[in-house]
C-alpha cells in the first residue's frame, strides 16, 4: 500500500441562483449549466464556493445602487468575500437583460458574452481590478488567455 498522498485540486463549488424562472429559461438556452460551471472551473484554480446569480433589470439596478450608489443596472457586479492562498467565496450577480442587449449591440453570441463576463466576475472575485490602466491590461491579457483556451475569440477584438 502507498503511502503518498494523493494531490487534488482544491474542491469549489459552484452554486448557480436564478431570479425567475423565465430567466433560467433564456440562459439556458444560451449556454448549459455544465458549461457555466466549467467556465468558472478554468478562470480560477482555487477552492471555495462561488455563488453566480441571474437576475432582471430590476434587481439588477437595486444591488447596484445599494452596493454602488449608481442608479442603473449594470452587466456583473462581483461581490468578494473571502479571498486567501487556496480559497475564494464570493457572489456574482449578471443582469441578464443587459447582458442580451450588450452582446446584440456587439455583434456577439450571448453565449459568447457570457463566457467573457464570466471570467470577468471570476478574475474579479480573485482581486483583479481594471480601475488603473496597467491593471486593466492585466486583467484583459488574463481575460483573453482563460477566453482562447475555451475556445473563445479576443472579446476586446472589436474595441481595439
Amino acid at each position: 500500500m502507498s503511502t503518498k498522498a494523493k494531490i487534488s485540486s482544491p474542491k469549489l463549488i459552484i452554486d448557480l441562483q436564478f431570479a425567475s424562472p423565465a430567466i433560467e429559461s433564456a440562459v439556458s438556452k444560451a449556454v448549459s449549466s455544465a458549461l457555466i460551471k466549467k467556465w468558472v472551473k478554468n478562470a480560477t484554480s482555487l477552492g471555495g464556493l462561488v455563488t453566480l446569480r441571474f437576475v432582471n433589470a430590476a434587481e439588477g439596478k437595486k444591488l447596484n445602487f445599494a452596493f454602488r450608489k449608481k442608479d442603473y443596472a449594470t452587466n456583473v457586479l462581483t461581490f468578494p468575500y473571502e479571498l486567501s492562498k487556496n480559497h475564494l467565496a464570493a457572489d456574482i450577480i449578471f443582469c441578464l437583460p443587459v447582458l442580451q442587449k450588450e452582446a446584440k449591440e456587439q455583434g456577439k453570441p450571448l453565449k459568447a458574452h457570457l463566457a467573457h463576463l464570466i471570467v470577468h466576475g471570476c478574475l474579479h472575485a480573485q482581486g483583479q481590478d481594471h480601475e488603473l490602466e496597467q491593471d486593466a491590461k492585466k486583467m484583459e491579457a488574463l481575460e483573453i488567455q482563460i477566453l482562447q483556451n475555451l475556445g473563445f475569440a479576443n472579446p476586446y477584438a472589436s474595441f481595439a
